[in-house]
């Protein structure tokens, strides 16, 4: 035993977590992403990846790759602003500042590593732009909005307001009680996600937007699982809404819809130029390998062609049939028309026993508990991929109602 006290008392707090049915287990994934997984030397049926269109693996875009290694090389060298800032960096944002173009005056784009770093790119550097900024957030935000936000509240200016979910009476309240219209020094920010990842509902953007108008505040939108899926040609979620203002802020993700990785932010012209300056994780890192870039102009060309329409009617009848089909009493299947498709199971207990005879079954479809999701709500998140059949659905439905009334018969 370690006489090491620091790793004692982690190792205390591990096994607490284990105790609370709370540790988490890394499951090694043999080969591909795909709707069928290697795991443990085992085929399995997954309904966990956010590969919604089914790119992660397309032929098309490992080639891009390819051709992108031979081109660029592999690593960038160095930070976007010192020498990493490759002609595929270049081509990637035009292509992405040309899908949010209709949905954002003089929209200007801007690549980073991941989701996470945008996000905190984004609150930081805008709450860096005004003597005093006060932050509106959804209580469901994801993780990286609120860390942002955290980050930025270390800031003496920054003033945050937490709101019930997707509660607009609520919001105006708060918005109500600090006008900001006559102070030029303030600024006021709504925060939002535009799918809601454990959840998969929708956040009401034309309202959000219509309190932004009304009470002078921009608008932050996180639309990493509506990028690719939602709109007729899969711009997202500003698409899907027909709205058009310089007042948001857009970030998506490209390693969810757009099967590889990455993130980008769309905004007017001059808040993209601001964040470029202001952002620590986007200023203080080496900038992501050119080559995925090269690949990412194949990715976004397949989601704005007709093949990535097929894929997302596709997707949308899945969506439709599981809906449809699925007759749940022990549990609460969620009210979703995004991929995102939960069950609320409610113990960490049973959660976990329902994804251990869903093994059994062939299925994948991990427990999600908490600090994920609140206490009491753990749930099976479903998610639903273009690369999916009919017929694997159908599976996953029968796999569950056995399931439940397996247990109900106990």
């Amino acid at each position: 035993m370690t006489s090491n006290r620091f790793i004692r008392a982690i190792e205390n707090q591990i096994t607490d977590l284990d105790s609370k049915t709370l540790k988490r287990v890394l499951k090694t994934i043999q080969g591909p992403n795909d709707v069928i997984l290697k795991i443990d030397g085992k085929d399995i049926l997954s309904f966990c990846s956010n590969d919604y269109l089914g790119l992660s693996n397309h032929p098309d875009i490992k080639s891009a790759i390819k051709t992108g290694l031979d081109h660029f090389g592999i690593g960038s060298g160095a930070s976007h602003l010192i020498s990493g800032h490759s002609q595929a960096h270049v081509d990637l944002e035009k292509k992405l500042a040309s899908f949010q173009a209709a949905s954002i005056p003089q929209a200007k784009a801007l690549f980073l590593s991941t989701g996470y770093m945008a996000n905190l790119a984004c609150i930081t550097a805008l709450c860096a732009s005004h003597e005093n900024t006060i932050i509106y957030s959804d209580e469901l935000n994801h993780a990286s909005l609120i860390d942002g936000i955290r980050l930025a509240g270390a800031q003496s200016h920054v003033e945050k307001h937490i709101y019930p979910h997707d509660d607009l009476v609520q919001l105006e309240s708060l918005l109500s009680t600090k006008p900001v219209a006559n102070n030029q020094n303030t600024l006021s920010l709504i925060v939002t996600d535009g799918v809601f990842s454990m959840d998969g509902d929708m956040a009401d953007v034309k309202g959000l937007l219509h309190l932004a108008q009304k009470y002078d505040a921009l608008l932050l939108i996180d639309d990493a699982h509506g990028f690719g899926v939602l709109g007729t040609k899969g711009y997202g979620i500003l698409e899907e809404n027909d709205i058009s203002s310089d007042r948001i802020i857009y970030m998506g993700t490209l390693g969810k819809a757009a099967g590889i990785s990455g993130a980008f932010i769309v905004a007017h012209e001059s808040i993209t130029e601001w964040i470029i300056q202001k952002a620590r994780s986007y200023i203080y890192t080496t900038a992501a390998p050119p080559a995925l870039s090269y690949g990412l102009l194949t990715s976004l060309n397949i989601i704005d062609a007709q093949d990535g329409a097929k894929r997302r009617v596709h997707l949308n009848h899945l969506i439709t049939y599981f809906k449809k089909n699925i007759t749940l009493k022990r549990w609460k299947v969620v009210s979703s028309n995004t991929p995102i498709q939960p069950i609320i199971i409610g113990s960490n207990e049973e959660a976990l026993k329902i994804t251990e005879e869903l093994k059994k079954l062939g299925l994948y479809i991990p427990a999600i508990r908490p600090p994920t999701v609140p206490v009491n709500t753990a749930r099976l998140r479903i998610t639903f991929s273009a690369a999916h059949s009919i017929e694997q659905v159908q599976y996953l439905i029968n796999s569950l109602h056995q399931i439940e009334a397996e247990l109900e018969s106990i």
